[in-house]
């Protein structure tokens, strides 16, 4: 199998027939091996049966139904482990992506790169509500995870075979696959695409998502920077609350010692033995965390690193 396009869809009964055929159209003009497996996350209307139909006329469509509506993440990890293609490409069911723009983001990933995400260009959103809280959520992801994109949100993205069966996704971490893959050693580009306004259905996307989003996001950076190494963070922030408390701590013995102040009802004294604390509680922190971090490695047997070649006299082992 050359090419597998993965499509999560929710309730999109409406348009999705035609949505479907568009992409079969465009995968057929490019004379590869193909199919396209459609994801229903528990829909509730009559996309189900409308994709059973389509899967009896054409057998190249494989559907993929969820027991409950699980989340676009969800669906789209399944998506990706029934995928069988060299290269799977990864797209919205609503039709605002454009199946003509799957020929580009091919071709981008054979000048050598691992993972090419789509850049909606110009978005066809309306401006405070999406585009906006969009703009600074792509700033804060790309200055947090150090992987500069446009457009973190766009599904429409091609990935190789072997870096899309290496994602673990949950939450709402399907926007951070770019920066899941680049911690993995994938090489990333960006490309600009057409992106449709909705012609049916509705919007599945509201304001409390962001909220997840954000919460996600400190997830990534968590696991990406600390995850194997909790005791960089935890024992940063014990060191630092610690050292202030003692400073302040030896400060007030030295008036102690030198000026005869009382410091039982002083409340610095309070804060100093609180900050102490407070710096011993995230060093045992981070050493607990190591040590589950340990743990978890070794009984994973997973390693830390990724491995990209290996040259031992032409075998691999």
């Amino acid at each position: 199998m050359d090419v597998s396009v993965v499509i999560p869809v929710y309730n999109e009964e409406e348009g999705l027939e035609l949505f479907v055929q568009e992409v079969s159209s465009v995968l057929r003009s490019l004379a590869r091996d193909y199919e396209v497996i459609v994801v229903d996350d528990g829909s509730t209307d009559g996309t189900y049966p409308l994709l059973s139909r389509v899967h009896k006329r054409e057998p190249r469509v494989r559907v993929v139904r969820l027991k409950r509506n699980f989340g676009q993440t969800a669906a789209l990890a399944a998506g990706l482990a029934y995928a069988q293609g060299e290269v799977i490409v990864a797209m919205d069911g609503d039709g605002q992506n454009d199946p003509n723009d799957i020929p580009l983001l091919l071709s981008k990933l054979g000048e050598g790169f691992d993972l090419v995400s789509g850049w909606r260009f110009p978005r066809q959103d309306p401006f405070w509500s999406r585009r906006l809280p969009s703009q600074i959520a792509n700033g804060l992801i790309s200055w947090m995870t150090r992987v500069k994109l446009h457009d973190y949100g766009c599904t429409l993205k091609a990935i190789r075979r072997e870096v899309a069966k290496d994602l673990k996704l949950y939450g709402e971490m399907h926007r951070f696959i770019p920066a899941i893959a680049y911690e993995r050693g994938a090489r990333i580009a960006e490309v600009k695409v057409r992106h449709r306004s909705r012609q049916w259905g509705k919007s599945k996307y509201g304001l409390a998502r962001t909220f997840r989003v954000v919460l996600d996001l400190l997830t990534v950076k968590f696991l990406l920077s600390y995850g194997t190494r909790p005791l960089h963070i935890f024992g940063l922030i014990g060191l630092l609350s610690g050292g202030v408390g003692f400073v302040i701590a030896a400060y007030l013995t030295a008036q102690k010692i030198l000026y005869g102040l009382e410091l039982g009802g002083r409340p610095l004294l309070l804060l100093a033995v609180l900050l102490m604390l407070i710096g011993f509680q995230f060093v045992t922190m981070g050493l607990l965390g190591e040590m589950l971090a340990r743990t978890y490695h070794e009984s994973q047997d997973k390693p830390i690193y990724v491995i990209k070649e290996v040259l031992n006299g032409g075998k691999l082992k």
